[in-house]
C-alpha cells in the first residue's frame, strides 16, 4: 500500500490526519473530521504514517488524530513510536481510545500526546480541540528544540514570578464544612482587593471525594486525571490547561472525573504541583482529604497557613488528638495546623462556650477562629454552585470568612515585601 494518505481532494493540503489500524472502527471520527476540516485531511495506518512523516508532502501537516482501541495495546511500541514520530515533526498530536486500559492510556499519553478525546465523541469536541492546537503558537520539532536549548513555554506567565501564599483545608472528620470553608475563602481571597486583585489558585486534592467542582458548578476534565499521572513531564502550560477559570476570578483545578486512589500521587509530585502554582498565583487554596496520606507532609511542609476544621463533637476531639499524636510523633510541624471550629455556639450561649473551652483545653490546642451557623442559605448555595457572597451576602458565615480573607491578604503582602 502507498504511504501517501487517501486523498479527499488534490488540491487541498493537508493540514491533519487520522491514524489508526482501520479508521472504518472509528465512524464517528470520520464524519467530525470532515465537519472539522473539510476535505483537508487524510488517513494513514500506523505503520505508513512513520514512513509519510519524512516526505515532502507532510510539511503541511499540523495535526494528527491518533485512534486506538483496546486491540491495539498488544502494539502499544508502535503507537508509541508513532507519537514521538510526529512531536518530533512538530506535528500535534490528539489521542483518541475506547476500551483501553488505564495502564495502556497512561503509557500511551506520557510519549506526548497533546490532547485526549474519549470514544464515542463528545459533539464537537474533535472541531474544537483541532481548533485550540492549530490556533496555538507552531512547536518547535525535537531535533531542532535540541540545538537550540532548552524551550522556555510558560502558558501562565504573568510578568513576574510570584511567590504565592499556600493554605491548606482539612477536615478531621467528615461533614465539617471544610470543603464549602475552602471555596468560600479562595472566592473571596480572589475579590478582596478590587484595585490590586490578588491570583487565586484553589486545588482540590481530595481525589475521591472531592466536591469543590460541585460547589462551583464546573465541570470534571480529563486533563486532571492526564496532569496527575504524568507530573514528571508536566510544565506551566500543561499545568494551565489542567485549571478551569471560575467567573474569570479565580482558577480553579477539580478532582478527577473517575474514582482514583489516593496514592495515585506521591510527594514529589504534590510538592511540584503546588511549585508550579504558587509561582503563578498569589494565594494557592489546597483543598484536602480527610485521610492523612503519605503526601500530607508534603502539603504541610509547604504551606504557609494549614487550616484543621472541627466541631464541637466527640468524633472530632478523637479525630484532633490522633492526628496530634500522629505528627508529633513523627517530628512533624504539628504547630503549623490552625484549628476551625465551625458552627461555633452563639455569643449568648454560656454552656457552649463552656464547652468549647474545655475542648480546647482538653486537646491542647488553640481554636484560633470561630465559625458561626450559617444556616440553610449554606448548603443551599453549595447545591447551586456559587459562593456565599452571590447567594447570602449578608449570611454570618461568609461574614466571618471574609474577615479571615482580609487577615491572609496582610500575610500574602508580606511573603511579597520579603520576597
Amino acid at each position: 500500500m502507498s504511504s501517501t494518505p487517501v486523498m479527499h481532494s488534490e488540491p487541498s493540503p493537508i493540514v491533519a490526519c487520522t491514524i489508526s489500524r482501520d479508521v472504518q472502527n472509528f465512524d464517528l471520527l470520520i464524519e467530525d473530521m470532515e465537519d472539522a476540516l473539510g476535505e483537508a485531511w487524510g488517513d494513514l495506518g500506523f505503520n505508513e504514517s512513520l514512513a509519510f512523516f519524512g516526505q515532502p508532502e507532510a510539511e503541511t501537516l499540523e495535526v494528527v488524530a491518533i485512534a486506538v482501541d483496546r486491540e491495539d495495546e498488544d502494539e502499544i511500541d508502535m503507537v508509541m513510536s508513532v507519537i514521538r514520530s510526529a512531536k518530533a515533526r512538530g506535528i500535534k498530536v490528539i489521542l483518541i481510545a475506547e476500551g483501553v486500559s488505564p495502564a495502556g492510556l497512561h503509557t500511551m499519553l506520557r510519549s506526548g500526546a497533546d490532547e485526549f478525546i474519549p470514544y464515542p465523541l463528545p459533539e464537537n469536541e474533535v472541531r474544537q480541540t483541532i481548533e485550540r492546537l492549530r490556533a496555538e503558537e507552531p512547536v518547535q520539532p525535537a531535533v531542532m528544540a535540541a540545538a537550540s536549548g532548552p524551550r522556555n513555554a510558560n502558558a501562565l506567565s504573568t510578568g513576574a514570578e510570584r511567590q504565592g501564599v499556600i493554605i491548606a483545608v482539612q477536615g478531621l472528620a467528615g461533614g465539617v464544612g471544610a470543603t464549602t470553608f475552602a471555596v468560600n475563602l479562595a472566592w473571596e481571597l480572589a475579590n478582596a482587593d478590587k484595585k490590586n486583585t490578588p491570583r487565586v489558585c484553589l486545588l482540590d486534592l481530595d481525589l475521591q471525594q472531592g466536591s469543590v467542582g460541585t460547589y462551583l458548578d464546573l465541570p470534571r476534565r480529563d486533563a486532571v486525571l492526564e496532569l496527575l499521572n504524568d507530573t514528571e513531564s508536566m510544565d506551566d502550560e500543561a499545568f494551565g490547561q489542567a485549571l478551569l477559570p471560575f467567573e474569570d476570578k479565580m482558577q480553579v483545578l477539580t478532582s478527577p472525573s473517575d474514582l482514583v486512589p489516593l496514592d495515585l500521587i506521591g510527594p514529589e509530585d504534590v510538592e511540584k504541583i503546588l511549585a508550579v502554582a504558587s509561582r503563578h498565583y498569589d494565594f494557592v487554596v489546597v483543598d484536602m482529604p480527610k485521610t492523612m496520606v503519605h503526601w500530607s507532609e508534603s502539603v504541610l511542609t509547604a504551606s504557609h497557613v494549614y487550616f484543621a476544621m472541627i466541631q464541637l463533637d466527640m468524633r472530632s476531639a478523637q479525630n484532633t488528638l490522633r492526628l496530634k499524636q500522629a505528627l508529633q510523633g513523627e517530628g512533624l510541624p504539628f504547630e503549623k495546623m490552625r484549628f476551625l471550629l465551625n458552627h461555633s455556639p452563639k455569643f449568648t450561649d454560656l454552656n457552649g462556650k463552656s464547652r468549647v473551652k474545655r475542648m480546647a483545653e482538653s486537646l491542647g490546642i488553640s481554636l484560633d477562629v470561630m465559625l458561626p451557623d450559617g444556616g440553610k442559605p449554606v448548603p443551599q448555595s453549595c447545591d447551586h454552585g456559587v459562593p456565599l457572597a452571590n447567594t447570602a451576602a449578608k449570611n454570618p458565615l461568609r461574614k466571618e470568612i471574609m474577615k479571615l480573607a482580609a487577615s491572609l491578604i496582610a500575610i500574602g503582602q508580606d511573603e511579597a515585601e520579603a520576597a
